[in-house]
């Protein structure tokens, strides 16, 4: 894919939930070919059908909006960092994603949220894109923790899955970890957490949700506070167009019957609700409240 036209970037938008200010840090819209790859059955046609996706979501030839951002937020006292996007300076497959250069940590930074501040990076799986800032490159060329006084955390199974395939990982997917996670596990900073079947609470506000089927342990983050909600989706939910269509897979889904499955749950119990849906890779407005509709749901963004 050809790396797409960065356009100025405007400020991050904020959501408050109860106490909690959530914070979306911007990485880089990804490139316009990406959903056509990414969703091969949401084609133009079943796009444009849609129309409550224009202008945000999508192109009104049904061409899909994505991006890559992380959210920070502090609860109870915790700074937490969800999923580290694509990360700079990086050899990647994706020409899009090889080499990228962004303003990300002068933006998480911006945000009130310098580095070395973050206590907590959670990763909803262990995918190139959600894990690319959990290093950065020293000064003798090696890959060094990003967030050095955090501790970087993901779903046992998860971990456990790409251990277990290690030796048969195609290239690409093997230099991703060794640059973007390797690093983090021999500095001693990752902590692995049984979620399965049942949501798991890691502190007061927050909470991991078992979604898996994109990868087997997948993982969507809730957060509370106040008696208010929001759910950080990960890869559950690529594209509000799966709101609509949940069926709707993702080339790279490991188990897509399973996908298919954790998204209607999670959908459903969210629909008509007033818990704040974030989409790990919607462009702005990014957040929104699930309503559901006669075959399906839609977004009602939260601008």
């Amino acid at each position: 894919m050809d790396r797409p036209v960065q356009p100025p970037q405007p400020p991050g938008q904020t959501w408050r939930v109860g106490g909690i200010v959530v914070h979306r840090i911007d990485e880089t819209a990804l490139a316009p070919q990406t959903g056509a790859w990414l969703l091969p059955a949401a084609t133009p046609e079943v796009v444009t059908g849609q129309p409550w996706l224009q202008p945000d979501f999508a192109a009104p030839d049904g061409t899909l909006h994505l991006a890559s951002h992380s959210f920070a937020f502090e609860v109870d006292g915790l700074r937490v960092l969800v999923d580290t996007g694509i990360g700079n300076h990086k050899t990647r497959a994706n020409p899009a994603w090889n080499h990228l250069d962004t303003d990300y940590l002068r933006r998480l930074t911006d945000a009130g949220f310098p580095p070395e501040t973050i206590d907590l990076v959670v990763l909803t799986h262990l995918h190139t894109d959600h894990v690319g800032w959990n290093t950065r490159r020293a000064d003798d060329g090696s890959w060094m923790p990003t967030f050095p006084n955090a501790r970087y955390l993901t779903s046992r199974s998860e971990w456990d899955y790409w251990a277990g395939i290690a030796e048969h990982m195609e290239d690409g997917r093997r230099q991703m970890f060794l640059d973007s996670v390797h690093p983090v596990h021999d500095a001693g900073l990752f902590d692995l957490v049984d979620v399965r079947h049942e949501p798991t609470d890691i502190a007061p506000g927050l909470r991991l949700l078992p979604t898996p089927g994109h990868t087997p342990g997948q993982i969507a983050v809730e957060l509370h506070s106040a008696g208010q909600a929001a759910v950080i989706t990960g890869d559950c939910v690529h594209h509000p167009v799966q709101l609509a269509h949940p069926d709707i897979t993702s080339c790279v889904d490991i188990d897509p019957a399973q996908a298919v499955r954790s998204r209607r749950d999670l959908l459903t119990a969210l629909a008509g609700t007033d818990v704040l849906l974030l989409g790990s890779h919607f462009p702005p407005p990014t957040a929104g409240f699930v309503v559901a509709e006669a075959n399906g749901h839609r977004l009602v963004p939260a601008h």
